[in-house]
């Protein structure tokens, strides 16, 4: 069983658990994996800039980081994945992506390397962003938040 715990910040976007959670398991499933625990933190810039900071000791902002919090080689996977809402804010209007569409790759993305993938060469890279673009065809993104759970901040 796959079990998802969704953290918060209270002041930020919220989007509905279930969407997330749907998308999460989409990409687990796909991948052969239907055991585990995995929480998702949505938080600001300066939690995830000193993560950054202290596990990959460099000082600069992200979208995304995960942690496998058990071996790769066990099956059921446990981890987090931790997201900045308004890094994926600002990459949506760079690339010119909506918003949802952007935090729906963050999960994927953040899933990926909790099951062991890489993106730290070009060809790694693009296996990774190949599985991206494959499993936000197959996921609801557009329903990840709804007006009862967004609150608006510019």
């Amino acid at each position: 069983m796959i079990k998802i715990q969704i953290e918060k910040d209270s002041v930020l976007d919220q989007p509905n658990d279930d969407a997330c959670c749907k998308i999460l398991k989409t990409v687990l499933e796909n991948q052969g994996n239907d055991d585990g625990t995995i929480t998702v933190i949505l938080g600001q810039d300066e939690l995830l800039r000193n993560l950054k900071k202290q596990f990959f000791k460099k000082n600069q902002y992200t979208d995304v980081i995960a942690f496998r919090l058990n071996n790769y080689e066990e099956k059921v996977v446990e981890g987090e994945v931790y997201i900045s809402l308004p890094r994926a804010r600002e990459n949506a209007k760079t690339f010119g992506e909506p918003f949802e569409r952007e935090i729906s790759r963050l999960l994927i993305h953040g899933v990926l390397h909790l099951l062991g993938y890489e993106d730290d060469t070009k060809k790694s890279k693009m296996v990774m962003t190949s599985l991206e673009d494959k499993y936000l065809k197959m996921v609801q993104w557009k329903k990840l938040f709804t007006k009862e759970n967004k609150i608006l901040i510019h």
